[in-house]
C-alpha cells in the first residue's frame, strides 16, 4: 500500500508537470499509471518542465524585484510588495521556491538512481545530472548548506542532514564532469524528442554542463584558502573547452491550447490561453511594471515628469545614474513597452517606470500619471526575436507568446559569464575579455529581436562601469550592469547572485525599506523546519543582513 501511494505521487507529479507535452499528451490517469512507465523518457521532461516554471515566475519575480528591475503598479494596487521592499524575509517567504524545486530535482536524481543493467538510459542519467547540477546551485545560492547527500530520497529520508555549501559545490562539479564522461562514452540510446533542451544532441549538452561548471567557479571568485585552490585547479580542467553557441531554451510543446500546455512565464506574467491577462495570486501584467531604476539606466538617466499636464524632462542627480547620461540603450522598447509622455510626441516615449515604495503623489510616482501610463513587459521578453508583431494586445501575441522556448541559460548571459572569467583568469578562457563582453551585449539585443547592438558597444565603451574601459574594478561593474540589464525578465536570479558576490550594479533599496542592505540569502521555508526540525538551521531574519556562517559559502 505505501508503495502504491509513492507511486501515485510520484506519478501525479509526472503527468501533471508534462502535460503539455505533445508525446506525453494522452489520456493517462496517473492514479492508475503502469510502473514501467515510470522509466526516465517519461520522467524526464516533466522534471525540467516542472523545475522550469517555478524558475520563470516566481525566482524570476523575486529576483527582478530584488534587483530593482521591476516594481509594483502603485497606481493600481496601492503599496504592493511590502514584504519585498521593506524587506521581510520570514520562513513563508517565496516559499515556493525551495518546495517546488526541491520536488522536482527530486525527480532527476530518481533517473540517476534508475536501475538500468544495459545502459540503455545512460545518456538520461547525465542529462539529469546536468539539470540536478543547474538547480541545486541556485537552491545552494539562495539558502546556503541545505540537504544534499541524504537528499532527494523521497521516503527513503524525509529528514535529510544538511551539508556545507562548499561540498554541495564540489559534489556537483563532480557530477558535471561524470555527465559528460557518460556523454563521452557514446553508451545509452538518443533520447531524441524526450530531450526537451536539446532535442538529443549529446555534444550541447556537453557544452552546456561546461558553461554550469564555469558559473559555478567563477561565483566561487572571493573563496580563498583551500576552495580557491580548488576553483583554480578546476579552472584549469576548462582550458580549450566548448560553450553554447545559442541560447538554452526547453521547450516540451508549449502551446496556447490551454492553461496548463502555456510557456510558465506567459501564463504567469503576460496572458491566459483564453486571452485574458493573469490576475490570481501575485501574477499578473496590471501588478507589475519597470521600476524607476531599470527605466533611467534604459532611457539614458531621462524621465518626464508631469507638471501642469506636461511631460517635463528631467535626469537624476543621483551618482548611481550618471554612467548612464545620454546612452538611450537599443533593448529598450523591447524590454518594456514605452510611453509618451504627457504632451509629448511619440519620439519622446520613453520607459516610464516607478519608485519601488513610493506611492502616488511621491516622488517616483509622480500625480498625473494612471496605471496605464507606466510601462509593463514588451513584446522582446514576451516573444524574444519575433518581430512579427507589433502590439501587446492579447489577442495579437496569446498564441506566439504561449509557444516561446522557455530559458535556462540565455546566450548573453554565457558570453558575460566567460567575460568575467577571461578577465579574472585569462589563462583558462579562449578569447579575450573585450570579445565576449561585446558579444554579450549582442547576444542580448539579438534575443529580445532589437537593433543598434554595434552603436551601442561603441557608445559605452567610452564610460566607465557601463562599457569596456577603465580599471578591472570598473570593468567588472560593467559586466554585471550589463548582465543586470540582459537578464531582467529571463533569468534575473543570476544577477541577484552576483550582486551579492560583488556588489554590483549599484541597486537602490526601496523607499520603504527599513535596513540599509539587500538579504544575502532566504529563510528555509516553514515546511522545512516543521518536516526536518533536527536538521535544518535556525536562521533568522537578522542573519540574512549580516555576513556570517549562514551565508551562501561564497559571498562571506
Amino acid at each position: 500500500m505505501k508503495n502504491k501511494i509513492i507511486l501515485m505521487a510520484l506519478s501525479a507529479t509526472l503527468f501533471g508537470s508534462i502535460s503539455c507535452n505533445d508525446f506525453l499528451d494522452t489520456n493517462v490517469d496517473p492514479d492508475r499509471v503502469d510502473a514501467n512507465l515510470l522509466t526516465p523518457n517519461y520522467i524526464f521532461p516533466g522534471a525540467v518542465t516542472g523545475t522550469h516554471a517555478i524558475q520563470a515566475r516566481n525566482l524570476n519575480a523575486f529576483a527582478g524585484v530584488q534587483m530593482n528591475s521591476l516594481a509594483g503598479n502603485s497606481y493600481s494596487f496601492g503599496t504592493p510588495f511590502v514584504d519585498d521592499y521593506t524587506p521581510n524575509i520570514t520562513s513563508g517567504y517565496n516559499a515556493a521556491i525551495w518546495d517546488t524545486m526541491f520536488r522536482n530535482v527530486t525527480n532527476f536524481q530518481t533517473i540517476i538512481d534508475f536501475k538500468d543493467q544495459n545502459g540503455e538510459y545512460t545518456r538520461y542519467k547525465a542529462m539529469s545530472m546536468i539539470m540536478k547540477a543547474y538547480y541545486v546551485q541556485i537552491l545552494t545560492d539562495l539558502y546556503g548548506d541545505m540537504p544534499y547527500t541524504e537528499a532527494f530520497k523521497r521516503e527513503l529520508n524525509l529528514s535529510p542532514k544538511y551539508d556545507k555549501g562548499e561540498d554541495i559545490y564540489k559534489a556537483s562539479i563532480a557530477d558535471l564532469e561524470s555527465a559528460v564522461q557518460m556523454i563521452t562514452s557514446g553508451a545509452g540510446t538518443s533520447p531524441a524528442s524526450a530531450d526537451i533542451v536539446f532535442n538529443g544532441d549529446m555534444s550541447k549538452w556537453t557544452s552546456f554542463a561546461n558553461a554550469i561548471k564555469l558559473r559555478y567557479l567563477v561565483r566561487m571568485s572571493n573563496v580563498t584558502g583551500e576552495m580557491a585552490t580548488y576553483r583554480d585547479q578546476k579552472l584549469s580542467t576548462l582550458a580549450g573547452a566548448t560553450y553554447p553557441a545559442t541560447d538554452v531554451t526547453t521547450n516540451p510543446g508549449y502551446s496556447s491550447a490551454s492553461d496548463t500546455k502555456q510557456n510558465p512565464f506567459t501564463n504567469y506574467w503576460i496572458v491566459l490561453s483564453s486571452g485574458a491577462r493573469p490576475t490570481a495570486g501575485n501574477q499578473g501584467y496590471n501588478l507589475y511594471t519597470a521600476s524607476e531604476h531599470i527605466a533611467l539606466a534604459l532611457n539614458g538617466n531621462l524621465r518626464y515628469i508631469p507638471q501642469d499636464g506636461v511631460g517635463v524632462a528631467t535626469s537624476d542627480s543621483r551618482d548611481v545614474y550618471q554612467k548612464f547620461n545620454g546612452i538611450k540603450d537599443g533593448r529598450r522598447g523591447r524590454m518594456f513597452t514605452l510611453i509618451t509622455p504627457l504632451g509629448g510626441v511619440a519620439a519622446d516615449a520613453t520607459v516610464e517606470g516607478v519608485r519601488q515604495g513610493a506611492t502616488p503623489g511621491q516622488p517616483g510616482a509622480e500625480a498625473g500619471r494612471t496605471a496605464n501610463t507606466v510601462s509593463r513587459f514588451g513584446l522582446g521578453l514576451i516573444l524574444g526575436n519575433n518581430t512579427s508583431i507589433t502590439s501587446t494586445a492579447p489577442a495579437a501575441i496569446v498564441a506566439a507568446a504561449s509557444a516561446k522556448p522557455g530559458v535556462l541559460m540565455s546566450k548573453a548571459e554565457i558570453e558575460l559569464l566567460l567575460a568575467e572569467a577571461a578577465l579574472r583568469y585569462p589563462a583558462n578562457i579562449s578569447g579575450s575579455a573585450q570579445s565576449h563582453f561585446e558579444a554579450g551585449i549582442t547576444a542580448s539585443y539579438n534575443y529580445l529581436g532589437a537593433s543598434g547592438s554595434a552603436a551601442y558597444i561603441t557608445s559605452v565603451n567610452s564610460v566607465p562601469k557601463l562599457g569596456w574601459t577603465g580599471s578591472t574594478d570598473n570593468k567588472i561593474e560593467a559586466i554585471m550592469t550589463q548582465k543586470w540589464i540582459a537578464l531582467t525578465g529571463v533569468n534575473p536570479e543570476q544577477s541577484f547572485f552576483d550582486y551579492t558576490r560583488t556588489g554590483y550594479p549599484v541597486t537602490p533599496l526601496a523607499t520603504i525599506a527599513t535596513g540599509t542592505v539587500k538579504p544575502n540569502r532566504l529563510i528555509y521555508p516553514t515546511s522545512e523546519y516543521a518536516s526536518n526540525a533536527n536538521n535544518v538551521p535556525n536562521v533568522t531574519a537578522a542573519d540574512v543582513f549580516t555576513k556570517n556562517m549562514f551565508t551562501p559559502f561564497w559571498a562571506r
